[in-house]
């Protein structure tokens, strides 16, 4: 079955938990590498913070075809 990630500040993200959502804890730019390079081969979304986005850069813009979906929170 195909699952949600959220990755970010773990004061933004930690109630998606509630929901069912794997949270991903990054509060910067390392954890939000390492935090992406974890990611279970079943999410099928991933919502990210900005933070976390801009920290992605090019390794959610570039991926591989089999990247999840991905949607960015506002700041």
């Amino acid at each position: 079955m195909a699952r949600i990630a959220v990755l970010g500040a773990g004061a933004r993200v930690g109630g998606f938990a509630l929901a069912g959502a794997l949270v991903l804890v990054a509060d910067d730019p390392e954890q939000a590498r390492a935090a992406w390079d974890s990611l279970p081969e079943d999410i099928a979304v991933a919502v990210l913070t900005a933070k976390v986005a801009a920290a992605l850069g090019d390794r959610i813009q570039t991926g591989p075809a089999d990247l999840p979906l991905l949607a960015v929170m506002p700041e």
